[in-house]
């Protein structure tokens, strides 16, 4: 397969028009004739240089992998020349036709060609061809053609096989990103030299796969809160009637995430979401646009750089409008609602940071049980194989997740709920004959309960050595918390109906403590004395023959009802605290109504789309880094930070859009990253998966098994690896205009100050713990501090549409070896502008692009690029949606060239 491209080495020469007087707008359009179907596939154009007979072309013209192009294919350029803004009002000049193994087989892959006109009578130029790599650029001085030089336009050839990076043909990168779009550019630098520009945007296949994941989580984590609800036991009318109304509304939203995931299975078609499907109902949790841009550069130093963004549209549910607002109104107001609600279903007021502290106790019991008797189990294992080393990591290790265990039940709001649920059984009466105590707002203080307590002697063997059903009275028997008269406290029954003995949780959560201290300190009495009593090897086992007492058996006898007691105590507070937990987020669905599930709802589908380009965005920024020992210690020592680049307005439904992304954006504080070794080289093994709950995620990362061991120690272990979220917006649209004219842009305002301060402190976090030196190197000698200080001094000026903002978060990002995101509300117009200004600054800023070659460069990009494909890709129309009125209001940096815009319905 081979790509042609322009190349920008050299000109055409005194063209001829149709009328001699007007100077021709021009453009070489390339055509490919399959030599097997005899069919011609017009693939595409160069830019349009205008008024000029000596034009240089800038662009390139790429030809899809996916064409069936083989060494007999024909390849026919034809120049144009365009009166209008359209090639529909375009005059035939002259063309020339070769094939590729003519040009693979010419010397120096290089083949000059005439122009000749459509009747063949004559000759209007001549075109050269030549076959150029990525990396093989030149450092040549510019040709200065004069007045009688040959008529040529060079077009340059590029093989579709090693053109990028040797990581882009690894497995994992074409798993995951599909159908790449490729763009090549020759521009001049200030010293005459010339760089070769290759722009790339692909799909993401995550588009659609994580969606379906996710949706099985929600499912999977709602049918769990249902089941959880059940067992709640008996409870009395009132109760049990909120409780039949919370279930029935889950299961209207499990039905509904069903339905819309058996629609995602379905689906076949290209691997993202064009902006003309934004509002369809099953498509919601999916990204809108989502794509990666990659631009490589090669210049004279023959060394290439490469610059990354992910370009998506602003995560927000469409499909359900915008109406009330987006997700920070709406959870404002509903925050007040529950409040009234409470009072009219009588019904208990829990905050959010005790519901969400709820879900996280009912989390760690639900992982933490069944692991620490696994545990009690290995060690009554490793006891029996009289094993004192082995004993040891045992106890170590039950020892780790029972403190857990404890320090996660160390709230009153366990002890209060308990209470509650208490009150909410049949037959009770309140001591007080008062309201009852599940009537009014939950406002728990911080628990003052103990942590896990140095070890204790152990109980009397009678009390030690109980069946199974007094297993209870083992638990109660221990010391009381600090702070009980006279330091313990006899068994008690749970009261029921009338009564309840509020302290019973403490004695019953303690106990757990003390049962592991028990363990804890037989254990360390039998190393003792196995350290004291060893004997020669034929001695003890003569006199284990002789006693016929195996120590092994010892051990465990002394174990084993410690052991059974401390998992039994380990299950009864488990028990209780899920349904105390439980019953607190019954609360939370009881005093919200439908509409509490609606607006989960609506952040889950907003999280999702927010979490796929994450997820998207991780990928390749690992992948660029896997050599780069200064990035992989920045991973795993603070994470990375994630930046997201918003251009939404803050008037009409933007604010909408801009609130939804805001709680979006910072849900992404609850996603960590585990990389892991896949289990083979095939591309289905290697596709990301995610595990977890709403309250935190984790996003599985395979690599290839080559790939995998070269990382640091750290990575290899799985540890876990955040990544720090901040969002900057500045509108530039004409309803920005309105907003700071005669609305209000307060949300904008703190939306910047508040991750200014996020940006900030991540700053501070990586400078203490990882080398200053180790970050990217870049040709600006500005550092981050002071780019720092000029973006917080930027963030509190009052200054309309100061896009200021965005260029310098963006180069902080890439100063930080962040991951870069641009949105808008479909990734497609502002998002275009956006991309290509960034690209055609970095060529400025880092590789010396001439001044006059900027304005050039930018419009290239921007009518021949491949953000001009993605429009095409999305609407089916090459036309930026804006019109002239719009682009008034528009800085002048995002607007684009003549004949690029106009207005469509996306």
């Amino acid at each position: 397969c081979v790509s042609v491209f322009p190349s920008s080495c050299a000109s055409c020469r005194e063209l001829e028009s149709e009328f001699r007087d007007r100077k021709p707008n021009t453009l070489v359009q390339v055509a490919i004739l399959d030599a097997h179907a005899h069919e011609t596939i017009a693939c595409a154009c160069t830019e349009m240089v205008e008024g000029t007979r000596d034009p240089v072309f800038l662009t390139g013209v790429s030809l899809s992998p996916d064409w069936p192009i083989c060494e007999e294919s024909q390849i026919k350029l034809s120049v144009y020349d365009v009166k209008g803004d359209s090639q529909r009002t375009s005059s035939f000049l002259g063309s020339a036709s070769f094939s590729v193994a003519e040009l693979l087989k010419s010397k120096d892959q290089q083949l000059a060609l005439s122009l000749r006109t459509s009747d063949d009578s004559a000759s209007v130029g001549t075109v050269v061809v030549c076959r150029l790599k990525m990396g093989e650029v030149e450092d040549v001085e510019v040709e200065h053609v004069t007045a009688d030089a040959h008529q040529k336009c060079t077009l340059v050839c590029e093989s579709s096989h090693g053109t990028t990076n040797d990581k882009d043909s690894e497995p994992l990168l074409n798993e995951v990103f599909k159908s790449p779009v490729c763009k090549m550019y020759r521009f001049q630098t200030v010293d005459g030299a010339w760089l070769l520009v290759r722009e790339q945007m692909s799909e993401c296949a995550l588009s659609f796969s994580l969606p379906r994941q996710l949706l099985n989580l929600f499912i999977q984590e709602d049918g769990c809160r249902v089941q959880e609800l059940k067992d709640l036991g008996e409870l009395s009318p009132h109760w049990d009637n909120l409780r039949t109304g919370v279930l029935t509304r889950y299961g209207q939203v499990i039905k509904a995430y069903q339905d819309t995931l058996a629609e995602l299975e379905k689906h076949t078609g290209p691997s993202f979401k064009p902006s003309c499907s934004k509002g369809q109902k099953y498509l919601e949790f999916v990204p809108i646009n989502l794509h990666t841009q990659r631009m490589r550069v090669t210049g004279p130093s023959k060394t290439d750089a490469v610059y990354d963004v992910i370009t998506v549209g602003a995560p927000a549910a469409h499909h359900q409008g915008f109406k009330g607002g987006g997700l920070q109104r709406l959870l404002s107001r509903y925050e007040v609602e529950k409040k009234s609600y409470s009072t009219a279903y009588q019904c208990i007021y829990y905050p959010p940071e005790h519901t969400a502290k709820a879900r996280d106790i009912l989390s760690t019991v639900s992982q933490l049980q069944p692991l620490i008797g696994g545990l009690a189990d290995h060690l009554l294992l490793t006891a029996q194989q009289h094993s004192a080393h082995g004993l040891r990591d045992a106890l170590k290790s039950l020892a780790l997740k029972t403190e857990q265990f404890v320090h996660a039940l160390k709230d009153e709001l366990v002890k209060s709920a308990l209470l509650a649920l208490h009150a909410a059984r049949p037959g009770y009466v309140s001591k007080s004959h008062t309201s009852c105590p599940a009537m009014v707002d939950s406002t728990p203080s911080p628990a003052a309960t103990p942590a896990v307590t140095p070890a204790v002697t152990p109980a009397p063997a009678e009390s030690l050595n109980q069946s199974p059903e007094s297993d209870t009275a083992v638990c109660n028997s221990v010391s009381a918390s600090p702070g009980t008269e006279g330091g313990s406290v006899k068994h008690q029954d749970i009261p029921h109906h009338t009564e309840y003995d509020e302290e019973e949780w403490d004695r019953v959560w303690a106990s757990v403590a003390k049962n592991l201290n028990r363990v804890m300190d037989v254990v360390d009495q039998l190393r003792r004395q196995d350290n004291t009593t060893q004997r020669p090897a034929v001695e003890q086992t003569l006199a284990d023959v002789i006693t016929s007492h195996s120590p092994a058996a010892e051990w465990s006898e002394q174990l084993c009802p410690l052991v059974a007691a401390l998992k039994n105590c380990v299950n009864e507070v488990a028990e209780r605290a899920s349904k105390s937990m439980a019953f607190v987020l019954l609360q939370e669905a009881a005093c919200s109504s439908p509409h509490g599930l609606q607006l989960q709802r609506r952040r889950d589908t907003v999280f999702s789309q927010a979490l796929v380009a994450l997820a998207c965005g991780f990928i390749v920024r690992l992948y660029s880094g896997m050599e780069d020992t200064g990035f992989l210690q920045q991973l795993h020592s603070v994470g990375l930070v994630a930046q997201f680049e918003s251009l939404l307005s803050t008037y009409s439904e933007e604010v909408g859009m801009l609130e939804d992304m805001e709680v979006a954006v910072s849900d992404l504080q609850k996603v960590t990253f585990r990389i892991t070794e896949a289990p083979s080289d095939d591309p289905s093994k290697l596709q990301p998966t995610v595990s977890g709950r709403r309250d935190h995620y984790t996003v599985d990362v395979p690599l290839p098994v080559q790939a995998f061991q070269t990382l640091p120690e750290e990575l290899r272990k799985g540890k876990l690896l955040h990544v720090v979220p901040v969002l900057f917006n500045v509108g530039i649209n004409e309803q920005q205009t309105f907003a700071e004219r005669f609305g209000d842009i307060s949300l904008q305002e703190r939306i910047n100050q508040r991750n200014f301060d996020i940006l900030q402190a991540y700053y501070k976090s990586l400078r203490d713990k990882v080398p200053l030196e180790s970050l990217p190197c870049f040709q600006t000698q500005t550092d981050v501090k002071e780019l720092l200080e000029t973006l917080g001094q930027n963030v509190v000026t009052k200054k309309r549409k100061n896009v200021e903002i965005l260029w310098l978060a963006g180069a902080i990002c890439r100063r930080l070896n962040g991951i870069r995101f641009t949105s808008c509300k479909s990734a497609k117009d502002r998002t275009s502008m956006s991309v290509t200004l960034e690209q055609c600054a970095l060529l400025r800023d880092e590789h010396q692009l001439r001044k006059d070659y900027f304005t050039r460069a930018l419009d290239c990009m921007r009518r021949e690029g491949c953000r001009i494909e993605n429009v095409q890709k999305n609407i089916k129309c090459r036309k930026y949606a804006f019109n002239m009125l719009q682009l008034m209001a528009f800085p002048k940096s995002y607007r684009p060239p003549e004949g690029t815009y106009g207005k469509v319905d996306s």
